[in-house]
């Protein structure tokens, strides 16, 4: 499919020595929708068509964006943004309240990917064209950390072209196409082959570096992108093989940037299936003590070590010590393969069972290898795991489909607070009060699901703490997940581009500078 845009030209108020970018990455963006996609893909690519209210500077910190300011309502009855005037979408239209109220209703439906964001809101209204009000059912410090991603859509345009809701499976015109206010539109698109930009000259901020064009290429085979920047045919790919980063480094004429990911890395489990997806008539997996034997059967700091080549650093919880919330002193699992074998025998599974285990092979970095890795393990304790790999476009879709068994996952909170992770991945699923949205095995704790909504609206520090590390707490001891390590960021680049790399792994366009 090839989708092409009328071109504006690009004033002469763009920055001097103006340049193109040419960068890749392993994942290829699922929809141009910024509410039919609930992954960081597409909010790294979007990120830079559209804006939200607010946005994450440099240091992650909250800072304006389509809004200039917000305060609280009330006591905590909600928040209210000021909007910034004489803001245009690429199409020409102005923004104003009405397309905020919009966006809402659009990203708050149960046909959005990022409904379980607006859970806690009752109501959103606009008392007049630069003023939105977005009414909570309780309070909610941190609502405006929660919506740094929620993208504003043209109502008319979005209207006019019969997009009103999204359409996570068929598409729709918004899949392909965009209208944004943000400093770069979209020019191109071809899902899967390539996607091109152009700096939008109506854009309202100042911020930017000299990228007036760019072309981002979706490159899932990691040697193939590796040469394609020792080559010159690309300028930035992220990310770079653990295995080849050494060598990059020593090539002359590129650099290799390096970082910490706000990403966990876990596996999943079935909890809620009465039997398996991969054969027989029954679930061990219901039985803690079966969760519990594969984790200790995984040797996490031989992964780190083979696999990751020394690049990623271990975590025992859904969030890494980065992150507001982490709980402090929380012991791990531990490698202990006769304890695995003695937990499979005491659950009655002493001679192991069959079940399926599915794994992207293009999502996260050597996510196919340390799945690989993952099988050996568990085999080694009796387990018979049926591994199968898969690019992240059919992976998601089955996931969400119910088959598979034991999965990997990865997690990075786009609010930088523990509670997200408990939001979506540990809140019993229900699509009505938009929870649990990435809860793909069904786990579900009463007692967590009575502490979300007080951790959400509590607003002293110590209490709050005192409910996560409650929470951190007995998602272990129930083993909802098994959380490996925490990403590393290895980006490559020709020598002297100079980028901002941020731990959500975010590209952003306007923040790079291509030496002329």
């Amino acid at each position: 499919m090839r989708i092409t845009f009328t071109v504006l030209a690009l004033a002469a108020a763009l920055p001097a020595g103006a340049a193109e970018l040419r960068f890749a990455s392993t994942t290829d963006p699922n929809t141009l929708d910024p509410h039919a996609g609930n992954s960081a893909p597409n909010f790294s690519l979007l990120g830079n068509v559209y804006e939200g209210l607010v946005r994450r500077g440099r240091d992650m910190s909250i800072e304006p964006a389509l809004a200039t300011a917000w305060e609280p309502i009330g006591d905590g009855e909600g928040w209210r943004f000021t909007l910034r005037e004489g803001v245009t979408f690429h199409g020409g239209e102005a923004f104003d309240a009405e397309d905020v109220v919009f966006s809402y209703e659009r990203a708050a439906s149960e046909q959005s990917d990022v409904a379980s964001w607006f859970a806690s809101v009752d109501r959103v209204e606009a008392p007049d064209a630069t003023t939105v009000e977005i009414y909570t059912t309780a309070p909610n410090p941190i609502f405006p950390d929660s919506i740094a991603n929620w993208m504003m859509m043209d109502s008319g345009w979005v209207s006019e072209n019969g997009a009103d809701r999204p359409n996570i499976e068929q598409g729709n015109f918004a899949t392909t196409n965009a209208n944004g206010t943000g400093p770069y539109r979209i020019t191109e698109r071809q899902p899967g082959l390539r996607t091109e930009m152009e700096a939008f000259d109506g854009w309202w901020g100042e911020d930017r570096g000299n990228v007036t064009a760019a072309t981002f290429q979706p490159v899932q085979n990691s040697a193939t992108a590796v040469a394609a920047l020792l080559s010159g045919e690309l300028d930035l790919i992220e990310p770079v093989p653990v295995q080849d980063a050494a060598r990059v480094e020593q090539a002359d004429g590129v650099q290799v940037i390096r970082g910490v990911e706000a990403r966990v890395i876990m596996l999943g489990f079935p909890h809620d299936r009465t039997d398996l997806y991969g054969g027989g008539d029954e679930n061990p997996f219901a039985d803690p003590r079966v969760r519990q034997a594969v984790a200790h059967a995984i040797n996490v700091p031989a992964i780190l070590q083979t696999v990751m080549r020394g690049s990623a650093e271990p975590v025992n919880q859904l969030v890494s010590p980065a992150m507001r919330g982490f709980t402090e002193g929380l012991s791990g699992y531990g490698y202990d393969p006769d304890r695995a074998m003695e937990l499979l025998a005491e659950a009655g599974h002493g001679d192991g069972f069959q079940f399926s285990f599915r794994c992207p092979n293009d999502r996260y970095l050597n996510d196919e290898a340390v799945c690989t890795a993952i099988t050996t393990m568990l085999s080694q304790v009796g387990l018979d795991p049926q591994f199968e790999t898969m690019p992240v476009a059919n992976y998601w879709p089955t996931l969400r489909a119910d088959e598979h068994d034991v999965y990997l996952l990865g997690w990075s909170p786009g609010t930088f607070d523990a509670e997200h992770p408990i939001r979506f991945l540990l809140a019993t699923p229900d699509e009505e009060a938009r929870l649990g949205s990435w809860n793909f095995g069904g786990y579900s704790n009463a007692r967590v699901d009575e502490l979300l909504p007080a951790i959400q609206s509590e607003i002293d520090d110590v209490a709050r703490q005192a409910m996560l590390d409650e929470v951190a707490t007995l998602t272990l001891e129930d083993v909802a997940y098994v959380p490996l390590y925490v990403q590393p960021l290895l980006w490559g680049a020709r020598e002297g581009l100079e980028v901002v790399q941020r731990p959500d792994n975010f590209v952003n366009l306007r923040w790079i500078t291509v030496p002329e």
